[in-house]
């Protein structure tokens, strides 16, 4: 029973450290995609709706 304690927590283990690379990769896409477009400024010379 003790092995089958160890390999469950080294599944879990594994499986906790895969599900927090990929949060780390959707970051680091995200970061990168805002990086690129996200400097753009508006060349219309209208105001937005929202401005008073």
């Amino acid at each position: 029973m003790n092995a089958d304690l160890f390999k469950s927590l080294d599944l879990m283990g594994k499986g906790m450290t895969a599900i927090f690379v990929v949060i780390i990769v959707i970051y680091l896409a995200v970061h990168l995609i805002l990086k690129l477009t996200g400097d753009r400024k508006k060349e219309s010379s209208e105001p937005d709706p929202g401005e008073a």
